[in-house]
C-alpha cells in the first residue's frame, strides 16, 4: 500500500487499537484456566491436572498449526482474515462460558489456538503496514504492551470474576471484547490484498539472520521456561517465601515487563540489533542471578524483576528481526518465529521437570541461564555474517 492510498490517520489508529484489544483478550484467553483451576475443575467435574493441560495443550496447538496456517492463508485479503479469526475468537469464547463438559471446553480452546496461531503472524505485518517504516518497532511496542497487560490485568481480573460471579463471567467479558475489536477491524480495515504494502517483505531479506533469529528466539524461551515454570516452587524452597508473599511476588516479572516492553519499543527503530541483544543478555542474568542470589530474599526479587521485564522485549525484538530479515513473506516467518516461541515454551518446561529430580529446581535457572547464554552467543556470532545485497527496487504489479 503506497502512502497515498493509506487510509485517514484515525482510521489506522483505530485499526491498531482493536488489535491492542485482541492481542490483550488472546493473551488474556490463554492463561485464564491458571487462575481459575480449581473452578474449572469443580465446574467441569476433572482433575487439575486435565485443566492444567488446558494451557499446555494450547500452548503446544499454536506452535504447531502456526506455519501451517500462515501458508495456507497467504492470499487471503487481510481484513477478511482478520475479521473471522476474531470472530472465532468471540464465538469461541462464548461457548467456554457455558458449556458443561470437559470436552467441548476443550474444543473451544483449540478453536481459540488455531486463531491465535494465525492471529500473531498476520498482526505484525498488517499493523505496521499502515504506518511508514521508520516507526515499525513503536507500533510493535505498543501492540507487545497490550500483551504484556494480559498477564498484569487480565488474567488477575479474569480470575476476580470467575471468583465473584462463576467462570461463566470472564470468558463472557472476553467474548465481547473480541467482538468490539472484531467490527472495528472490519468497518477500519482498508481491503487490500496480502501482499500490498510494505509489511508484507522483510526490508532486508537475509535467510542467514532469519535463521540466527528463529535460533535466538527457540534457545532463549526454552531456557526462560525451563526456571519459570516453576518459580513458584523456587521462591518457596530456595527464598524461603511464605505463599501469601509467593502470590504476591508473581505480579513483579508481570510489572516489569510491561516495563520492559515500553522502554524497549521506542528504541527498536534507532538501535534493533542492541534491543534484541540487551533484554537476551538480561535474561541471562536473570536467570543466573537467581541460580546463584536465590537464597537471599532481595536479591531473589531483584533478579525476579530483571527475569520479568527481559522476557516481553525478547519476544517484541525478535518480531522486529523478522519483519526485517524475513526471506519471504512477513506473516509466513513471524508464524516461525511464533511456533518457535511455543515449542520453547513447551520444551522448556518438559526439560525444567526432567531437571527437577536430578538438580532441584535451583537447577533448572542454571540449565535456563546457560541456554540464554546459547542464544546470546549465537546473536553475537551473527556480526560476522557478510552483509546482505542490498534490495533492489519494488517491481510494480
Amino acid at each position: 500500500m503506497t502512502s497515498a492510498a493509506q487510509p485517514a490517520l484515525w482510521r489506522r489508529v483505530g485499526v491498531v487499537a482493536a488489535l491492542m484489544v485482541a492481542a490483550f483478550t488472546f493473551n488474556t484467553v490463554e492463561n485464564l484456566p491458571i487462575g481459575l483451576l480449581t473452578l474449572l475443575s469443580d465446574d467441569l467435574g476433572t482433575s487439575l491436572g486435565a485443566v492444567g493441560i488446558l494451557v499446555t495443550g494450547y500452548g503446544v496447538t499454536v506452535a504447531v498449526a502456526s506455519l501451517p496456517l500462515a501458508h495456507a492463508t497467504r492470499s487471503v485479503p487481510r481484513r477478511h482474515l482478520l475479521t473471522a479469526l476474531l470472530a472465532a475468537l468471540a464465538a469461541a469464547n462464548a461457548v467456554a462460558a457455558v458449556v458443561p463438559s470437559y470436552a467441548l471446553m476443550s474444543a473451544a480452546r483449540v478453536v481459540t489456538a488455531l486463531a491465535q496461531a494465525l492471529f500473531w503472524a498476520v498482526m505484525g505485518p498488517v499493523a505496521v503496514g499502515l504506518f511508514p517504516e521508520r516507526v515499525r518497532g513503536r507500533v510493535l511496542g505498543v501492540l507487545s504492551v497490550a500483551g504484556s497487560l494480559a498477564m498484569v490485568l487480565g488474567v488477575p481480573a479474569g480470575t476476580w470474576l470467575g471468583r465473584h460471579y462463576g467462570r461463566e463471567a470472564p470468558f463472557a467479558v472476553l467474548a465481547g471484547a473480541a467482538a468490539v475489536s472484531m467490527l472495528l477491524v472490519a468497518a477500519l480495515l482498508p481491503a487490500t490484498r496480502p501482499e500490498e504494502g510494505h509489511g508484507s517483505r522483510g526490508t532486508r531479506p537475509d535467510r542467514r539472520r532469519f535463521a540466527v533469529v528463529l535460533a535466538t528466539t527457540a534457545l532463549s524461551v526454552t531456557g526462560a521456561f525451563a526456571g519459570y515454570t516453576y518459580v513458584v516452587e523456587f521462591l518457596g524452597e530456595v527464598g524461603g517465601f511464605s505463599d501469601d508473599s509467593v502470590s504476591a511476588l508473581l505480579t513483579v516479572p508481570g510489572v516489569a515487563g510491561v516495563i520492559g516492553v515500553s522502554v524497549a519499543g521506542p528504541l527498536l527503530d534507532r538501535y534493533p540489533r542492541a534491543t534484541l541483544a540487551v533484554p537476551v543478555a538480561t535474561q541471562a542474568a536473570g536467570m543466573l542471578g537467581l541460580y546463584a542470589f536465590g537464597d537471599r530474599q532481595a536479591a531473589a526479587v531483584a533478579f525476579l524483576a530483571v527475569l520479568g521485564a527481559s522476557l516481553g522485549p525478547v519476544f517484541m525484538a525478535t518480531q522486529a528481526r523478522v519483519l526485517e530479515s524475513a526471506p519471504g513473506r512477513t506473516e509466513v516467518a513471524l508464524a516461525a518465529n511464533s511456533g518457535a516461541f511455543n515449542a520453547g515454551v513447551a520444551v522448556g518446561a518438559l526439560l525444567g521437570g526432567a531437571l527437577l529430580p536430578l538438580a532441584g529446581v535451583r537447577g533448572t535457572f542454571l540449565a535456563g541461564g546457560l541456554l540464554t547464554l546459547a542464544a546470546l552467543t549465537a546473536l553475537l556470532g551473527e556480526r560476522l555474517l557478510p552483509a546482505a545485497a542490498p534490495r533492489g527496487p519494488a517491481i510494480s504489479s
